[in-house]
């Protein structure tokens, strides 16, 4: 609305910068000091980000293991390397590209004089709801927000394939939302109410993933692995996850035109539904557990 996007982009440099900045002063992580036997520097990293030592136990350590490949026969490290690939996964099938890149021409379905408020609504929903998340993870748990999102998705992307559905059309088949089905006297209400229907279902996906499956799967990812694995299995998931993305990105187009746009939406409805029988079977809930107790779930103990 106010820069021509050559200098919105310039403007994307603050962040980063500044990002590059402050972490100029970030101390090592006291654990993995403690694992490189540099008690004094743990210390003092630890004065630096608690302000103090008090109440700090030295957590049972052994020396640093590199990542080799028998490791994946351990409990404690193949089934919290497979939940945080699957999370990731899941992540990405549950549609969240495909209902990004609708979203400004659903708005102008919808008979919005601007279409770019599409850009802006996502955004506001996207920042509120995970705020919401932050400040209730910590309480409601891991699991039951993501048990709550993925069934709040599944609704939001059932109901997407219902408008695709009875508008018999969509982006499959042109650069806009077909409205060909007259489905009453005034095929344009009846038009633009559906496009309506499809604009509550983005807003509703959007809050739903932005308070469960957007930001815990990389929460738990930094939860759930074992120190001497962390950064191994962590670029594993972040690797597994822009695959998906790029994968999905790429295919969702032929996908539509092969099952239509209804059927590209209901099966990531039906990847919703995996995602939260996996979490309800699979997911242990890590809120309040330290990395010992966690590694010891995997393990049995």
């Amino acid at each position: 609305w106010v820069l021509e996007w050559r200098w919105l982009a310039v403007l994307g440099c603050a962040p980063p910068s500044l990002l590059l900045l402050f972490m100029c002063a970030m101390p090592e992580t006291p654990r993995f000091l403690l694992t490189q036997h540099r008690r004094q520097e743990a210390m003092a990293a630890l004065r630096f980000l608690w302000g103090s030592e008090q109440g700090w136990e030295d957590p049972p350590i052994g020396t640093e293991q590199s990542f080799r490949l028998a490791l994946l026969r351990q409990p404690a490290i193949y089934k919290p390397f497979i939940i945080g690939v699957s999370l990731m996964a899941f992540q990405q099938l549950s549609g969240v590209n495909a209902v990004m890149f609708y979203a400004e021409t659903i708005f102008e379905e919808a008979k919005f004089k601007d279409s770019s408020l599409a850009s802006v609504v996502v955004g506001v929903i996207q920042v509120l709801f995970t705020a919401v998340a932050a400040l209730i993870m910590d309480r409601a748990g891991r699991r039951l927000l993501l048990v709550l999102s993925g069934v709040v998705m599944v609704f939001s992307t059932s109901a997407f394939g219902t408008y695709f559905k009875l508008t018999q059309g969509g982006p499959g088949n042109s650069s806009h939302v077909a409205l060909s089905a007259p489905v009453s006297a005034d095929p344009v209400d009846a038009g633009v109410g559906l496009a309506w229907l499809a604009v509550g279902s983005m807003c509703l996906f959007i809050a739903g993933f932005a308070v469960g499956w957007g930001p815990i799967p990389w929460l738990l990812m930094s939860e759930i692995f074992p120190l001497h694995v962390k950064g191994v299995a962590t670029g594993v998931c972040v690797l597994t996850n822009w695959l998906m993305a790029f994968l999905v990105t790429k295919e969702f187009s032929s996908l539509m035109e092969v099952l239509r746009p209804y059927g590209a939406f209901w099966l990531a409805s039906a990847f919703c539904i995996f995602s939260v029988l996996f979490t309800l079977f699979c997911v242990p809930e890590t809120k309040g557990k330290t990395l010992e107790q966690i590694t010891a779930h995997f393990e049995g103990r």
